[in-house]
């Protein structure tokens, strides 16, 4: 079993010397990759720098297994076993350091760009619709503003044709009064019309802008084009949001509700008797609470839609594809095993050696000669031997027997007086017969 294991061992050298060459090979092409979209620089700069680090990475790679492969597996000593168990585990991470995650930025960097570029698609979608909610939610008051308006309008023209406040028609105090607040709440319906046809025209702009973002995703093509493109169009896109949020006329709203109460100012009754003169103080006292009814209403309404959460423009962080590949590791997660195995499948070559040469001592340790396993060289060879071990031996003794002529001792020679012969030729027996000289 030793001998056929020794021999798979020799056969397999070269393998495992081409396999390892190769592993550092591509870590090291695949590290190019990466490294590349790291440094800055003239391309010649970004060029030999890639180059130098790369080959760096594989001269390393091949190096260090080669030195674990040559020694790790003789070692016997529990202890310096450890040692080295160590520096492999030390030096893994240096390899990872070094190397793994520059081989998944080339294996997984333009799709962890392109995951970074649609998960920003997504949250300038998002702060998109919460800007143009913000901005339509100011249109609700427009009914209200309206119908304010029309109520104004409608009793001053009731009081104009037949007195249905003061009981005395005419263009009076009452009539000027309730014109001026129709007046006042007509043109704040206008400012609010006015700004729906603004908050169209950016959420169409800001469409546009979000259309192109996900066709630069989606499209193929250099990666870095791409991205710069999304960025620049993600700027856009952040005006346009901005924009939408000044667009909302809430504050306009409020604001005006609240003259509408603080500046009133009541005219003076130019009735021509005394009784007309207090109906019409009475009809303008109720106005003047109605409208600060109204202004209330209105401010409490403005109040709501200010009140919400406003929309948290994001800026957009340009990536490389290492750092993207960093951010976004947990959805490359087979790109990030690929890059691993590439610098570590050394090692379990190297687990794989230490258990067959374990085995091989083990088998070596308690061999014994077998005749049925034994080969006519190996019979020849222990026949040399033996016979070289009897001459040596009568040489130490001083009765060195007569030779004939076919290099064997003479038959009429007396034989010298031996110890009994040597029935195992064990390296104790021969090292037993064959003393130091001192």
């Amino acid at each position: 079993m030793a001998k056929q294991l020794r021999l798979g061992q020799t056969r397999l050298e070269t393998t495992t010397k081409v396999t390892l060459a190769v592993l550092a090979l591509a870590s090291g092409v695949y590290t190019y990759l990466g490294v590349r979209g790291l440094l800055n620089g003239t391309p010649s700069v970004v060029f030999f720098g890639a180059v130098i680090y790369s080959a760096a990475v594989s001269v390393g790679i091949y190096a260090f297994w080669s030195y674990l492969m040559r020694f790790l597996p003789h070692i016997e000593s529990a202890s310096a076993r450890l040692r080295l168990y160590i520096a492999m585990a030390i030096g893994s991470g240096m390899i990872i350091a070094m190397s793994s995650w520059l081989n998944a930025a080339a294996l997984a960097g333009s799709a962890a760009l392109e995951q970074h570029m649609a998960n920003a698609t997504e949250t300038y979608q998002q702060q998109f619709d919460r800007a143009h909610s913000n901005a339509l939610a100011a249109q609700s008051l427009l009914p209200d503003i309206q119908l304010a308006s029309q109520r104004f309008a409608s009793l001053a023209e009731q009081e104009r044709a037949s007195g249905a406040l003061t009981g005395t028609s005419g263009s009076g105090t009452v009539v000027q009064l309730l014109t001026q607040m129709s007046t006042e709440m007509n043109r704040l319906a206008l400012e609010v019309e006015d700004s729906r046809a603004q908050v169209k025209q950016r959420f169409e702009q800001g469409g546009r802008h979000l259309a192109r973002m996900r066709e630069l995703v989606s499209n193929s093509g250099p990666i870095d084009a791409r991205a710069n493109a999304f960025g620049e169009e993600a700027l856009k896109l952040i005006g346009e949001i901005n924009a939408l949020e000044q667009t909302s006329v809430a504050p306009s709203v409020k604001r005006t509700a609240a003259d509408l109460s603080k500046t009133f100012i009541a005219p003076i009754a130019d009735g021509a008797d005394l009784a007309l003169q207090q109906r019409q103080t009475e009809v303008v006292g109720r106005v003047e609470n109605a409208v600060r009814l109204q202004s209330q209403a209105l401010a409490s309404a403005a109040d709501e839609i200010l009140n919400r959460e406003p929309a948290q423009v994001p800026r957009f962080q340009p990536l490389s594809p290492p750092e993207a590949v960093l951010l976004y590791a947990e959805d490359f997660l087979p790109s990030w095993a690929g890059a691993i195995s590439i610098d570590l499948l050394p090692a379990v070559l190297i687990f794989i050696m230490i258990t067959v040469e374990g085995a091989i001592r083990r088998h070596e340790s308690g061999a014994e000669l077998d005749a049925e396993t034994m080969s006519a060289a190996d019979v020849m060879r222990g026949t040399q031997l033996f016979r070289q071990m009897q001459v040596r031996f009568a040489e130490d003794q001083g009765a060195m027997p007569p030779v004939g002529p076919a290099g064997n001792a003479s038959a009429d020679a007396p034989e010298p007086e031996m110890e009994p012969p040597i029935e195992d030729a064990h390296p104790e027996n021969i090292a037993r017969l064959n003393p130091p000289k001192s």
